[in-house]
């Protein structure tokens, strides 16, 4: 096939994802230098259309980059006021107190958000600036320069045939480059993957780890809507079947956030993560919150886990890894949100510097210095223990252990040191004939929901003649060894519906309906064979989150 040629733009900084990372990035720049000129390109429909997380924000992020904030109507609109904490058993549950937790899990100052809408509004303000952002503009492939730095990426490419040739209305998009290109593009996003595997980011580093976080929006009975109040679980459903646990959130309109994670390091490959969630609103305490009510939206993505030891190196020539792609997750304290916009800026300060010195291409070893001995290290330094106790050792020693080591590492040192991983996701999970298969009791429609009628809630959409973005590296692996060894999980482990095995002529048949796809990249991660690899689908396509 015969080269494509594209046009190209050139500006100063290419931002990848806009996200919370990104666009504090975008938005530093032009605070420093109104000229600079900057990009954000966006692979959903609109901004916010792809973002999806817990959340309670810290607002230390947004305070260092936008100080006036409030003035400006930042949708922080519900500031928390009530914390609490249970153990959940199947009947019941116990709470536990507040007072021994570290400092660092309060949530007082922080504020119930849509993370969806603070980057709409991030965005508006961003525009305001003159930084132009692209929506609907997959970035597909990274483009080299002659010394091998990153100098680019193509964007903008539509109308592929299935077979992955040029379509009757192929359109070739464009090459965007610049000084510097920063990749904000989420969790284990296809750029990350392509920079980290090609400079070997990863070195000396501890495996990253994974959970996959489900999330539902419900409008309930305002007789139960307690505004500002934060409420986490552990235990029930779960048990000693996989680490994880519930955020309930509390915001305004009488409406609450009811979400379920999934650590990814899970061994039985029966295990259902979607109908976990689906059974724990089963739960007296959360069926009773939830009853005379109705949910509105859902989503799911992955999570990084890893935390401080498995951040990998952030820069390469011409690039660097912002946000959820290098992993910036405070894993306790369930928040990302503030170390992505403080990662932001420290990016693009590094860039400023650079730019202003007439540098371009090189390594911006700024930033990287100031992640890991600024806030954000010392953020992620604090908790690094609690996800590898977990693991090794299970939820109750973990939670005795762990709370001690976050007290002891406020004063400045460890009794444990840096604890390591192990093994990752997709190599934790063991074959199907050491466990049992679970039961799981089937969903009444009123508080629990099968996949496919949830997915329609995502309002996800993929243009269907386009190639499969669940790239397999061999079509007979999910039959031919994932089946007989695993019981092909990637027909529990997609909260989206995606993975089928149909019988055809009597014979078992892997099926991929990508157009359930929600990006989560759980597939990416947990398949044990590792045969699957996420790509970007067309611009545009994908779930359309709406208040997420």
């Amino acid at each position: 096939m015969a080269e494509i040629e594209r046009e190209a733009m050139e500006y100063d900084v290419v931002v990848v994802g806009a996200g919370p990372a990104g666009l504090s990035a975008a938005i530093r720049l032009k605070q420093l230098d109104a000229d600079l000129e900057v990009v954000v390109l966006e692979k959903g429909s609109e901004v916010g259309a792809h973002i999806l997380s817990g959340a309670v924000l810290d607002p230390c992020g947004l305070e260092a980059l936008i100080p006036d904030w409030k003035e400006k109507g930042a949708p922080l609109n519900v500031p928390v006021h009530e914390d609490n904490f249970y153990m959940l058993g199947e009947a019941g549950e116990i709470r536990i107190p507040n007072f021994p937790m570290p400092p660092l899990m309060n949530n007082h100052g922080n504020y119930i958000v849509s993370m969806g809408n603070v980057c709409r509004w991030m965005a508006e303000q961003a525009e305001e600036m003159g930084i132009e952002i692209f929506p609907g503009m997959a970035c597909s492939e990274l483009v080299y320069g002659d010394n091998g730095e990153v100098k680019g990426v193509i964007a903008g490419e539509f109308g592929k045939n299935a077979d992955g040739t040029p379509g009757p209305a192929y359109e070739p998009g464009m090459e965007l480059h610049g000084k510097y290109v920063f990749i904000s593009e989420g969790v284990r996003g296809s750029l990350a993957k392509e920079v980290i595997n090609k400079y070997d980011l990863a070195a000396g580093k501890e495996v990253q780890k994974y959970g996959v976080g489900m999330k539902e929006i419900w409008e309930i009975d305002p007789a139960k809507h307690k505004e500002g109040t934060v409420t986490h679980t552990m235990g029930w459903p779960l048990g000693g079947n996989a680490g994880g646990g519930s955020f309930i959130y509390h915001l305004d309109n009488n409406q609450v956030y009811v979400g379920f994670v999934v650590h990814l390091n899970y061994k039985n490959p029966h295990l259902f993560p979607y109908m976990e969630f689906q059974r724990f609103k089963h739960h007296p305490m959360v069926a009773d919150l939830l009853k005379g009510g109705k949910r509105v939206a859902y989503g799911a993505r992955a999570i990084t886990e890893g935390g401080y030891q498995s951040m990998p190196k952030l820069v390469a020539p011409g690039v660097a890894l912002l946000g959820c792609s290098a992993g910036m997750v405070n894993v306790p304290r369930i928040k990302g949100n503030h170390n992505a916009m403080l990662s932001g800026k420290a990016a693009a300060e590094a860039a400023y510097d650079a730019i202003k010195a007439e540098r371009s291409g090189d390594e911006l070893t700024a930033y990287e210095t100031e992640v890991r001995g600024g806030a954000i290290g010392k953020d992620l330094k604090k908790v690094r223990n609690v996800k590898p106790m977990w693991s090794k050792w299970g939820m109750i020693p973990s939670l005795i252990l762990g709370g001690l080591d976050m007290w002891t590492n406020t004063l400045g040192f460890s009794f444990f040191g840096t604890l390591g991983h192990g093994k990752n996701d997709a190599e934790s999970t063991q074959e199907a004939s050491k466990h049992k298969p679970i039961d799981y009791p089937k969903p009444d429609g009123t508080l629990s929901f099968d996949r496919l009628t949830n997915v329609s809630f995502a309002m996800t959409n993929h243009e269907e003649s386009q190639p499969c973005h669940l790239r397999l590296g061999d079509a007979d692996t999910p039959v031919n060894v994932n089946l007989p060894k695993y019981a092909e999980p990637a027909q529990r482990y997609c909260p989206a519906g995606v993975y089928e095995i149909v019988e055809k002529d009597g014979k078992p048949e892997f099926v991929v309906n990508f157009q359930n796809c929600v990006h989560c990249k759980t597939c990416d991660i947990k398949d044990p064979s590792q045969n699957i690899t996420w790509t970007t689908p067309q611009g545009g396509d994908g779930p359309n989150y709406p208040n997420m």
